[in-house]
């Protein structure tokens, strides 16, 4: 495949074909073939190879992708005010998956005082070193009274009362690609051409679970490829039983399964995001480019009703930000027309428009032993499309 991306500095290169040979060489160990969750595993997290394990930036404008908490500091304020209901109700910690530059643990934390509703605690647990080191740097410009509160972990705490929340962490959980063929179910995965080039191989799906989730969850369309994240599935699962009381709040792009598994979504939804540029070839460039695949929220959905918690709602970005009145944290900036008003205004455009993030992004909420007003949800509570 040619792509038409920017080419990376030698140094970058020389990176990326070590994670290639480093993948190689698991193929061959492991007969020729692994599944694509492994491959997306390694090319994501393989420690001092994979994308996030290693040091190249990969937020901001000098990195691949901008997420909500860059573009505008309104996001963090908004949700802040949604953390607070349940901090009140539990007067637990929060725990942030995957969090980002830091940028917003310090927004939140900072609107949390204003507020009057600081955690006892915030928790980040972040996987990667790079992004850690700017965490703390960003949480450090906070001072010391709201710094101390701020407490890294390597790993998911065995209790938990508070408000666990993830922002863009689940379309990155590992996922298994499947194919509906010829009648059959084949399981995606990579092996190594001659010359050591990265390609996909289709095997005979032989796993009891994912097989039975492809044939629940599939259409019967032939020629039909789409992502199973029994991972991603695994982990809100673990959050619902780890979590004593309190909420669980996700925020990341996808759909209900109906529209996940449309008949007409036969191409599957992952995506590449290299530079500001998005693609779907998982090979370019490995450990340089972020992958990810839409959430299945249906999926997500039932793992954490299974495990005990119980739905508080599920609707768009842009519902959800607007119940929380983002609308008037704009209006404070000043008059419409102003240069304080439209600065402020813009990246908020973006996060509410549907032809940008207010549709495709999806909010989904859980709570155990819970007595709080999900004020996010007030209206266009869409709980019924799951």
């Amino acid at each position: 495949m040619s792509l038409s991306l920017p080419a990376p500095a030698e140094e970058a290169r020389a990176h990326s074909a070590r994670l290639a040979e480093h993948v190689a060489g698991e193929i061959e160990l492991a007969g020729g073939w692994i599944p694509f969750s492994r491959y997306m595993e390694l090319a994501l997290y393989a420690p001092g190879l994979g994308y996030y394990a290693a040091g190249a930036r990969k937020l901001g404008a000098d990195g691949d992708f901008v997420t909500a908490p860059e573009m505008t500091p309104l996001f963090a304020q908004t949700l802040a005010s949604q953390f607070a209901q349940v901090i009140e109700a539990t007067g637990g910690d929060v725990l942030e998956l995957g969090a980002g530059t830091g940028s917003f643990a310090a927004d939140a934390l900072a609107e949390l005082d204003r507020l009057g509703a600081l955690p006892r605690r915030y928790y980040l647990l972040e996987t990667s070193p790079e992004l850690r080191a700017r965490q703390k740097v960003r949480v450090d410009s906070l001072g010391q009274r709201l710094t101390r509160r701020v407490e890294w972990l390597e790993s998911l705490p065995e209790r938990f009362a508070g408000l666990v929340f993830g922002n863009e962490v689940l379309d990155a959980v590992p996922c298994e690609i499947v194919r509906r063929h010829a009648g059959g179910w084949l399981r995606r995965g990579v092996g190594a051409e001659r010359g050591g080039a990265l390609a996909w191989v289709d095997r005979a799906l032989d796993d009891a679970r994912l097989l039975a989730a492809a044939q629940a969850r599939l259409p019967e369309v032939d020629d039909y490829v789409t992502e199973i994240n029994p991972a991603a599935e695994a982990l809100v699962r673990t959050l619902a039983t780890r979590l004593e009381r309190g909420g669980i709040l996700l925020v990341d792009y996808g759909f209900p399964a109906a529209e996940y598994f449309h008949p007409q979504r036969s191409a599957g939804t992952l995506m590449c995001h290299y530079r500001h540029r998005a693609h779907d070839d998982p090979f370019f460039l490995p450990g340089l480019q972020d992958i990810t695949a839409h959430v299945d929220f249906t999926a997500i959905a039932r793992a954490a009703v299974d495990a005990g918690a119980a739905l508080a709602g599920y609707t768009t970005l842009a519902h959800f930000l607007v119940n929380l009145g983002i609308a008037d944290r704009v209006l404070a900036a000043g008059e419409p027309g102003t240069a304080d008003y439209l600065r402020r205004a813009a990246p908020v455009q973006k996060l509410l428009s549907p032809a940008e993030m207010g549709e495709l992004f999806k909010v989904v909420a859980f709570g155990r032993s819970l007595d709080a007003d999900w004020k996010g949800f007030r209206s266009g509570d869409q709980s019924h499309r799951l």
